[in-house]
C-alpha cells in the first residue's frame, strides 16, 4: 500500500515469515500455530520470536484473527500484552535477528518465528529442521529496488532492474539466496539449476501459498514511533 501499482519500486525478493522447528528438539510436541509457541508449557524457554516488529506482531495478529493490513491501536496493544505475558512466564527465550539459526539447528530453540529463506538453507544441512505455515496465514514483506529521485543515470538503473526481471537471471538469484522470487515464469529455469528449489513454495509460491500471504499495513510517523517504542520495551532492545 506504500506504492500503489508498484509505480516507483520493484520487489527484489519476497521474505515469507513462517514457523520453523527442530523435530528432534520437539520430541513429539506438535507445533502448527503461534498459539502453540506461546501456550504450550512443554516449549517453555525454547521458543524465539523475531526482533523485526512487523513480523512478530503480524504473525501474532493473524493468530488472533486480526488482519495485519487493517489492525487498530487496540489490536496492537493486545498483541503486545499477549507477547509480554509469554516473556514474563519464560515461554519466549529471546527475540532474535537471523542468529536464531544456530540455536535452532542445535535444538536449544525447539520452535520459532523465522524467515523462510533461512529455513530453506538450514534444511539442506539439518534434516531435523522444518517449517509450517499456520492455518491463520503468514507474513510477507519484500526488499525492494528503487531508483533515487533525480538519479543521474536513471536509464542504467532501470536496465539493471530489467536484467534481474529476466526469468533466467531471476532463477539464478533465487537459487542462490533461497527467498521468494517476484518474477513470473521462473520455475522452468530454476528447475534446471535446482529442482527442489523450483518445487519449494517458499521460493516459487503457488496460488494456494499466495492466498495465505499477508502484509503489514503502512504506518504514519506517529504510529511508527509509538509501535516501535512499545515493541522495544517488550524485547528489551
Amino acid at each position: 500500500d506504500w506504492d500503489p501499482g508498484r509505480a516507483y519500486s520493484y520487489p527484489w525478493q519476497g521474505i515469507p515469515t513462517v514457523i520453523a522447528y527442530n523435530k528432534k528438539a520437539l520430541d513429539g510436541v506438535e507445533v502448527k500455530s503461534v498459539s502453540d509457541l506461546l501456550d504450550n508449557p512443554k516449549l517453555k524457554g525454547r521458543v524465539s520470536f523475531l526482533s523485526e516488529m512487523r513480523d512478530s506482531i503480524g504473525m501474532t495478529l493473524l493468530d488472533m484473527g486480526k488482519d495485519p493490513a487493517k489492525f487498530t491501536d487496540d489490536d496492537f496493544d493486545a498483541v503486545i500484552a499477549r507477547l509480554q505475558k509469554a516473556v514474563d512466564k519464560g515461554q519466549i527465550r529471546r527475540f532474535t535477528g537471523n542468529d536464531y539459526t544456530s540455536d535452532l539447528t542445535k535444538g536449544d530453540i525447539a520452535a520459532c518465528v523465522a524467515w523462510a529463506g533461512d529455513i530453506v538453507q538450514l534444511k539442506h544441512d539439518s534434516p531435523d529442521v522444518d517449517f509450517v505455515i499456520p492455518d491463520s496465514g503468514y507474513m510477507t514483506s519484500s526488499d525492494n529496488m528503487l531508483v533515487p529521485n533525480k538519479a543521474r543515470h536513471k536509464t542504467n538503473a532501470e536496465r539493471l532492474i530489467d536484467f534481474y526481471y529476466e526469468p533466467e537471471q531471476a532463477a539464478a538469484l533465487a537459487a542462490y539466496i533461497n527467498y521468494a522470487t517476484p518474477v513470473d515464469g521462473v520455475k522452468p529455469y530454476l528447475a534446471k539449476i535446482d529442482q527442489d528449489a523450483a518445487n519449494n513454495p517458499l521460493i516459487v509460491p503457488d496460488k494456494a501459498m499466495q492466498a495465505r500471504s499477508h502484509s503489514f499495513r503502512s504506518l504514519s510517523q506517529k504510529e511508527e514511533t509509538a509501535y516501535e517504542e512499545k515493541f522495544a520495551k517488550l524485547t528489551g532492545a
